[in-house]
């Protein structure tokens, strides 16, 4: 959903709750059914439920992409939000009416009130839903889209494509995999680049989809296509024999029952990541404080068993490749890297101290790294973040490999309690496998599991 769409949903929906609100308080106050001490006020508290809701819708993620969500998802959204706000609202109320001694029929208007929020912001979506439907159709505000594959599946796609008008793809052009392909056209719709140049594609022509056609043997292409459009904004969808390919990365969607399987970079609710960020802050917050006396133990133990600083600062890639510095125990003799340059750790590593190796098998090590989360550069559940110079190298090996950058980093991850340490490009490949499951899977769910495994990981000693 671009800037204006948002926009316009949100002015739906307060035009919406504040008919809901209005229609409430006549029922309420004005049909004289009901009896009250003193006649509430009506503009104050619409504002401040108006605001209320707009802040919930946008927590469970209503003002997202339409494009991929169709009427029966938003309003089962609405359904839910609409539920979780009632239930709030009636406790709010519940606390007011014990304390001053209201009725009990009042907490019973609040099913009522739901009914109405229910009906007119289900009612406003709905409308508005059609309505955009049919510009699209009739070709207004249609985003420009691309079809990268090889004939005869990227004509066939087209045509369908032009079947169903109302997904909004003003398709613009042809994007080839073969050479022999580079010249020519379809329809009118011109061949437009070839996938060396899909960047500058997307760039000069404003593309905001890129559908692709290609055989379900294509790995490798498809893996270059993938990786040419990561740090666009552009949402990347291909045909459902293609699925297999990225089997757990990809989020299945059909809008208007066109059979088109989107590959979804993050999948949090906008609720979730405030719960997630939330949790970060106070879990650190509590293991740094609780913990401090023995953080200062292992700080004089550090000290006291090999020459150098207490802590190691490196520069490490974060979310949307911003550079920060990673904070740790250090582990190692004081430079460790001098003579080797950058090179993984193992298991067995005859740079690791005495205590080193001690905090390493219980990632006690990794506890500074709750500075990094509190300053907002690292999660406690992510990827794990990398240096620059493993990043770059391992960019030109790895196709999907920053697809990693598009999340917050974590201390731990799901490719931390699954896979071992770092040794060589196939460990590094593996965890890319377990890290790209996990960005396409996030949730608080998935988090809570990991951080469980990481619990049992840390007991048992068995850190990587």
């Amino acid at each position: 959903m671009n800037l204006s769409s948002r926009i316009i949903a949100r002015l739906v929906d307060i035009l919406t709750i504040n008919l809901a609100w209005t229609v409430y308080y006549l029922f309420r106050v004005k049909s004289g059914l009901l009896v009250y001490v003193a006649e509430p006020d009506f503009l104050l508290p619409m504002a401040a439920i108006c605001v209320y809701w707009i802040v919930l819708f946008f927590l469970f993620g209503l003002y997202r992409s339409w494009y991929a969500k169709s009427r029966f998802d938003e309003i089962a959204t609405i359904f839910r939000a609409s539920l979780f706000g009632v239930l709030v609202l009636f406790f709010v109320i519940f606390l007011d009416d014990h304390g001053v001694g209201g009725p009990a029929y009042a907490r019973l208007l609040i099913l009522v009130y739901w009914l109405l929020i229910l009906g007119f912001v289900g009612g406003g979506r709905i409308l508005l839903h059609t309505m955009h439907r049919r510009l699209l159709v009739a070709g207004i505000g249609a985003r420009n889209a691309i079809i990268v594959g090889m004939e005869p599946r990227a004509s066939k796609l087209y045509d369908d494509v032009q079947l169903y008008p109302a997904l909004g793809y003003r398709v613009v052009g042809f994007v080839p995999v073969l050479p022999e392909h580079e010249a020519g056209s379809y329809r009118g719709i011109p061949v437009v680049g070839s996938v060396e140049s899909l960047p500058d594609v997307i760039e000069n022509l404003a593309i905001r989809d890129v559908l692709i056609a290609l055989d379900s043997t294509d790995h490798d292409r498809l893996l270059s296509v993938i990786s040419a459009c990561n740090g666009r904004d552009v949402s990347m969808k291909i045909i459902p024999d293609l699925y297999d390919i990225i089997s757990g990365q990809a989020r299945t969607n059909q809008i208007y029952g066109f059979p088109l399987i989107e590959i979804s970079p993050q999948l949090m609710q906008p609720w979730e990541n405030l719960i997630k960020r939330t949790m970060d802050i106070a879990l650190s917050f509590i293991i740094l404080s609780v913990g401090f006396p023995v953080w200062l133990l292992v700080a004089i133990a550090i000290k006291l068993d090999s020459a150098g600083p207490v802590f190691y600062l490196q520069e490490r890639v974060g979310k949307d490749e911003k550079l920060f510095r990673v904070i740790k125990f250090r582990s190692m003799h004081e430079g460790a890297e001098k003579s080797s340059g950058p090179v993984w750790a193992n298991k067995e590593d005859p740079r690791v101290t005495r205590i080193g190796r001690i905090m390493r098998r219980w990632r006690i090590d990794e506890v500074p790294q709750f500075i990094n989360v509190l300053d907002g550069d690292m999660s406690l559940i992510g990827p794990r973040p990398e240096r620059p110079y493993f990043v770059e190298q391992l960019s030109r090996e790895i196709p999907l490999y920053k697809r990693r950058l598009k999340v917050r980093p974590g201390i731990t991850g799901w490719a931390q309690v699954k896979h071992k340490y770092d040794e060589n490009v196939e460990d590094v490949r593996k965890k890319v496998e377990y890290d790209l499951y996990y960005i396409e899977n996030m949730s608080l769910r998935m988090d809570f599991k990991i951080f469980l495994n990481t619990i049992a990981v840390v007991l048992m000693g068995k850190g990587h």
